[in-house]
């Protein structure tokens, strides 16, 4: 019996840890996990689409910044290589099933995206 509630909960999670998983993968992916989480607004896929939205738009935002010559540049490559070590943070949480938020910025993401 207790085997079965086990089972129950993997099917009920699967379906949430795909779609944060897909979030992940390039801007496609996170416009079409906002989708799919659209009408049944699970938790654990938001929160990792809030996660992802934050640095997908941090990325942009650096972009922004790469135009400044030389301060701008060095920016940028820094803002990237950071950017690149939290997207696979946020991605193996997604994978391992864990709200676990990327570092530094993470909660903040979650404070200023709560509304999707």
């Amino acid at each position: 019996m207790e085997n079965n509630s086990q089972q129950s909960d993997a099917v009920e999670q699967q379906p949430d840890k795909s779609i944060a998983i897909i979030a992940y993968i390039t801007l496609i992916g996170l416009i079409a996990a906002f989708v799919m989480n659209n009408e049944k607004k699970q938790p654990f896929a938001a929160y990792h689409i809030r996660q992802s939205l934050g640095i997908m738009l941090t990325g942009l935002a650096l972009g922004m910044i790469n135009i400044i010559p030389i301060l701008g540049w060095v920016v940028c490559i820094v803002g990237v290589i950071f950017l690149f070590v939290c997207w696979v943070m946020g991605l193996i949480a997604a994978l391992n099933g864990q709200e676990k938020a990327v570092p530094v910025v993470g909660k903040y993401y979650q404070e200023w995206f709560k509304s999707v």
